[in-house]
């Protein structure tokens, strides 16, 4: 009697222990299969790019660039992503490409916990590479394979160097910045603060907004009004500079300020060829599509890997306005 027991007990374990197995086996096989090599995926590999700021100059630019080279690469490359900057949308679609299991996402870098959890965790998890572009975030922060854009440290100092060159070595210079920063603006203000502050005699005012028109107008209403001398304006968002010109014309002429921003901002051509601006960091969002599916695809066949993780910087230059400003 014991002996059958024993028996039965020992073959309950063996049919328990073999339908855990089979289980288990599913399990892994429908949720983190390895992906196929690259000479049975070429027809099928899937990209996609996403952006918080779809139809505006430089994103086109961005995806038209992206688009040439998926082409040459002989593969599929979607641009999604929101518009106006809607943060939720956007990272709702970083999380529609995970789940997605596409072979590789080209991704604005966004500075936030919520987008950092998803490229460290959950793209990792199904092995899915990110490349950042045009906006990074730290490797050591996003697990991200690579950056490919600006030297935004650089930029900032070009910047930097062309308002000294135009206003000279005094005055006040006023700086208008996200009320939270993402990394990129965090490096083009470092890269400004680092030439200015050599100069004993320029005086910085940094000032942080909310992403609004009716914000920046009234940032930019309070500080003419802290900073009545102030003689020079850098606007690290981009998308500023068209409600900060349009205060300042409200209550004065533009023409004796010196302001400069970047080309990211939806305004940022007009403004320049208006005469409103003095000058604009001019960045190549073409180059940067390009190089971005370039490297991505030498990932993903394996060619280059790692990837460098300090990025692959793309090209920078200011382009000054060469007429009068109203």
């Amino acid at each position: 009697m014991r002996k059958t027991i024993v028996l039965l007990l020992g073959a309950l374990i063996i049919i328990f222990s073999y339908l855990t197995i089979v289980s288990a086996t599913k399990a892994f096989r429908s949720s983190s299969e390895l992906p196929a090599s690259l000479s049975e995926m070429e027809d099928s590999i899937r990209l996609v790019l996403i952006t918080q700021e779809l139809d505006t100059p430089f994103w086109n630019k961005v995806g038209q660039g992206a688009k040439q080279q998926a082409k040459l690469e002989n593969v599929e490359l979607e641009v999604w992503g929101s518009y106006g900057n809607n943060e939720d949308d956007f990272l709702k679609k970083m999380e529609i490409a995970i789940h997605s299991k596409v072979d590789g996402i080209i991704v604005q870098g966004l500075d936030t916990d919520e987008f950092k959890e998803l490229t460290k965790i959950k793209a990792a998890f199904y092995g899915i590479p990110v490349i950042t572009v045009a906006n990074d975030v730290p490797v050591e922060e996003s697990l991200r394979k690579t950056y490919v854009g600006s030297d935004q440290f650089g930029a900032g100092k070009m910047v930097a160097y062309e308002l000294i060159k135009e206003m000279g070595t005094s005055g006040e210079v006023i700086v208008l910045r996200d009320e939270v920063q993402a990394y990129y603006q965090k490096e083009r203000l470092a890269g400004i603060q680092d030439v200015l502050e050599n100069y004993p005699e320029i005086d910085i005012i940094i000032r942080g907004t909310e992403d609004t028109n009716e914000q920046v107008i009234s940032t930019t209403q309070q500080l003419m009004n802290d900073a009545p001398r102030a003689t020079a304006f850098i606007a690290i968002n981009a998308n500023y500079a068209g409600p900060m010109i349009q205060e300042i014309g409200r209550r004065t002429q533009v023409e004796p300020y010196h302001i400069y921003t970047f080309d990211d901002g939806v305004e940022s051509t007009t403004l320049l060829e208006q005469g409103k601006l003095d000058g604009i960091l001019e960045q190549k969002p073409e180059q940067m599509g390009q190089e971005s599916v370039k490297w991505l695809m030498e990932w993903i066949s394996g060619e280059t890997v790692p990837l460098n993780s300090g990025g692959y910087l793309t090209e920078t230059k200011m382009l000054v306005s060469d007429g009068d400003k109203p």
